[in-house]
């Protein structure tokens, strides 16, 4: 294997690692609100605006039916209403509802007490360099796939 093998595998497998690690400690912030991870990373997805599902996945790099199916759950429980699409009339929008959003608020202290001790232990500088390398990698990551995706048609 050669080194830019090596540096894409340790990448892949640290990547995969953090995904654990960050769906785990997500799973123990989300539980005390009631809902889960999956349904947290729905619910954020829309915090700011309401989404095709289509949208969400796309954002959060998940399938659009994980993200579906997630979406009905949380509308019959209360949590996300559908809205009509105005660019779309059969991709409704999911919109969170005031439960949604008080089902996140429910997290935040514990959230900002996980970020505040990632923080002291990475010191504010290291960790704005570490959010900002995994997001050019993960840009970068996105580049290949479009790359890959244009040759293939």
């Amino acid at each position: 294997m050669n080194d830019e093998q090596e540096l894409f595998s340790t990448a892949a497998i640290t990547s995969f690692k953090l995904n654990g690690q960050f769906l785990a400690i997500a799973e123990e912030l989300a539980r005390p609100a009631g809902i889960t991870a999956a349904w947290w990373q729905v619910l954020g997805a829309v915090l700011r605006e309401p989404l095709p599902v289509a949208g969400i996945a796309r954002a959060m790099g998940i399938t659009r039916q994980s993200v579906q199916r997630i979406a009905d759950l949380l509308v019959d429980k209360g949590l996300a209403q559908y809205q009509p699409n105005p660019a779309h009339k059969r991709a409704k929008l999911v919109a969170i509802t005031e439960a949604g959003h008080e089902a996140v608020r429910r997290i935040d202290p514990q959230h900002a007490e996980m970020a505040a001790r990632l923080n002291a232990q990475l010191g504010q500088r290291r960790f704005a360099e570490i959010v900002e390398a995994l997001t050019t990698l993960s840009t970068a990551l996105d580049a290949l796939e479009s790359d890959r995706s244009t040759v293939a048609r």
